[in-house]
């Protein structure tokens, strides 16, 4: 407990940076400057610039952009990953340290399951980022277009990005729950024997496979129903609970701006395979 209260308060540390909140704001300044000099560049008229022969006009939409919206959703889109990142660490430190697990946990998964629900907290942050690339792909469907087995594969390849994204900090829970279930197996399966055969030579008088040295005459509990629950604990935390809500939130902007072009009937088709995956 000492070392996991200086894993949390160190994490906390990390949280609340004020140098790692100043990246992110050097950076979001950097994007509206790139921005800037973007809309000087381009040689068609469009809501954030006017073209025009002696230079590009910039509008107040795209002032708003340069100053405002954009480098505010770089900000909060940097902070919330290094956050993110800071929780995944946490975790990771956490899950190596000596743990107090039960294979025969209720939950069925060593008394950890509560930890898995934790990316429905990111759901927001998860629908906001999937909103911001598909509205890139929506500009590319009005201006070149996009069939529909390419606009497949990428919903498909974001969703396989949003699931490893939490996926990563889950698995380190993976060996110690291995280990708990393995060791678990092993030492409910010697004990089951124990008794199984203790049970055999009282019911028959002797066990049918005889052991030429004396076994164990004391009485034991009956292992079989742990022995079960050890056989049904999951070592992987990531549930479909806590999936199901984040892969929505990440397809359903690219199903919207999909269905702009493409067959609205098809675009919801590959969301709703994708989600009972």
């Amino acid at each position: 407990m000492a070392q996991a209260t200086r894993e949390l308060s160190e994490a906390l540390r990390q949280r609340d940076s004020r140098r790692a909140e100043l990246v992110c704001l050097v950076v979001a300044i950097f994007a509206a400057a790139l921005s800037y000099l973007n809309f000087h560049t381009v040689d068609v008229s469009s809501w954030a610039v006017e073209h025009r022969p002696e230079g590009n006009r910039i509008s107040a939409a795209g002032w708003w952009s340069i100053c405002v919206s954009l480098p505010l959703f770089v900000f909060l889109f940097l902070r919330g990953m290094w956050r993110h990142l800071v929780w995944a660490h946490l975790l990771r430190r956490i899950a190596g340290l000596d743990l107090r697990l039960v294979a025969t946990h209720p939950d069925g998964k060593g008394g950890l399951a509560f930890i898995a629900r934790y990316p429905n907290a990111y759901v927001f942050f998860v629908f906001g980022m999937s909103s911001a690339i598909a509205a890139a792909i929506a500009k590319n469907l009005l201006q070149e277009g996009l069939s529909m087995t390419t606009f497949s594969m990428v919903m498909t390849g974001w969703l396989a990005i949003v699931i490893a994204f939490f996926a990563y900090p889950l698995s380190a829970f993976t060996p110690p729950l291995s280990r708990l279930k393995q060791d678990g197996l092993a030492l409910l399966g010697a004990q089951a024997t124990r008794y199984h055969r203790a049970a055999e030579r009282n019911a028959v008088g002797r066990n049918i496979f005889e052991d030429p040295t004396p076994e164990p005459a004391d009485e034991i509990a009956d292992p079989s129903k742990l022995f079960d629950a050890t056989q049904k604990l999951k070592t992987v935390l990531v549930s479909r609970a806590a999936v199901v809500p984040v892969a929505a939130a990440a397809l359903i902007p690219f199903a919207v701006a999909g269905a702009t072009k493409l067959p609205y009937k098809e675009v919801f088709s590959v969301m709703k395979k994708l989600l009972l995956l």
